[in-house]
């Protein structure tokens, strides 16, 4: 790629600076990609996979400019690592943020029924979920850029419509997070940032086949209209749209991107 084009026309978020928390892996790793390719410089957020982050930011400078990605560190349901996220964005790019985009999630690979549930596997999956989304919406709140290209958005799941069993507290986690968007939207009434969700259905990840028989799999994919499951690049386009100038006027609204598995 010649290093001079990432300011053409042909990259609509030139000059922009994103952050994609969970972005070592899946859905997070393709949207991290997807808005390098649109010209956004990228902080990739991991919480254990450093070498993957590191490998991955190595990737994409040598794609295009230097230092056009990072990684960092951090926990999204800790407030004072996600402060540092912020800060290690805007002193390694002399920018603030433009996008957030939140991908960092967790599921139980038993799929266990709610009276079969742990507390310990409620609390574990509310706490990077729910608690980390509210983190990460909280901060962005107040350090995403105001007046022109804020977007922040958030990583849900079609199962909210879907209520499939097995993924009581999983589905429970993800409508908190829908909720909190939609209410932030409101109060960044002036702002000119947009805040949204997206609701993947069952989508090629490593999180997607964990625990699922192969008969499973294939029962899922007859399901959907579209007669496949989904690709990482599915849903990071979508990302991509909203995290640009055409997705200024879609604020408060939770997309369910699943190919018709859930309607």
């Amino acid at each position: 790629m010649d290093k001079n084009a990432r300011s053409s026309p042909s990259f609509p978020l030139a000059g922009r600076v994103a952050i994609v928390t969970g972005a070592t892996r899946g859905i997070g790793r393709a949207i991290a990609i997807h808005l390098h390719s649109l010209g956004a410089r990228v902080t990739l957020n991991y919480v254990s996979s450093s070498s993957e982050a590191e490998l991955l930011a190595s990737e994409l400078n040598a794609s295009s400019q230097q230092n056009s990605a990072i990684s960092v560190r951090a926990d999204v349901s800790d407030p004072d690592q996600i402060n540092n996220l912020f800060d290690q964005t805007e002193q390694e790019f002399g920018s603030k943020v433009h996008i957030l985009i939140n991908c960092a999630g967790v599921l139980d690979p038993k799929y266990p029924s709610l009276s079969e549930t742990t507390l310990e596997d409620f609390e574990k999956t509310f706490r990077t979920n729910t608690r980390g989304a509210f983190v990460c919406c909280k901060e962005a709140a107040k350090r995403v850029v105001r007046g022109c290209g804020g977007r922040i958005i958030m990583m849900s799941t079609s199962q909210v419509g879907a209520l499939s069993p097995g993924y009581g507290v999983y589905t429970a986690s993800k409508a908190a997070v829908e909720t909190m968007v939609r209410v932030l939207a409101k109060e960044l009434k002036g702002s000119q940032i947009t805040a949204n969700c997206v609701a993947p259905g069952p989508v090629a990840t490593e999180m997607f086949y964990a625990g699922k028989s192969d008969e499973t799999v294939k029962m899922l994919a007859s399901a959907c209209p579209m007669g496949r499951i989904g690709e990482p690049k599915d849903v990071a386009e979508i990302v991509g749209f909203l995290a640009g100038d055409g997705g200024e006027w879609i604020n408060g609204q939770v997309i369910r991107a699943n190919g018709g598995f859930v309607v």
